[in-house]
């Protein structure tokens, strides 16, 4: 059986980016986490261990966005690879979203994105 949990705003101000500035000042940054695996068992069981804790998670993306990198697809390719070597319950596939709100351009852009899929 395929189940999906989903991990939605993780809110986060970190300081990647290619510029010093981005270095010096940081910025807001959101992430997305969906992991699929079967975690039917803890439909009957209650039980956190037959399932994702997404305190760990939460925990993970929180100390790989605290660690300096100039690309968002690495901090994501980090992350993921965190998630795929720490949850106990076999990972079936995962997607990972990091937006990084009003980058420094020149003009207005909302966010970008980096999505990771495995």
């Amino acid at each position: 059986m395929k189940n999906t949990i989903n991990i939605n705003g993780i809110n986060i101000y970190a300081y990647h980016g290619c510029l010093d500035e981005e270095a010096a000042i940081g910025g807001n940054y959101t992430v997305d986490i969906s992991l699929i695996t079967d975690f039917s068992k803890s439909f009957g069981s209650d039980i956190l261990l037959d399932t994702i804790d997404y305190s760990l998670v939460y925990d993970i993306v929180k100390q790989e966005m605290a660690v300096r990198s100039k690309l968002i697809e690495h901090v994501a390719n980090r992350i993921a690879q965190r998630l795929t070597s720490e949850i106990t319950l076999p990972l079936l596939g995962y997607k990972i979203l990091v937006t990084k709100h009003n980058p420094p351009m020149n003009g207005q852009i909302k966010d970008v994105q980096v999505e990771i899929c495995g």
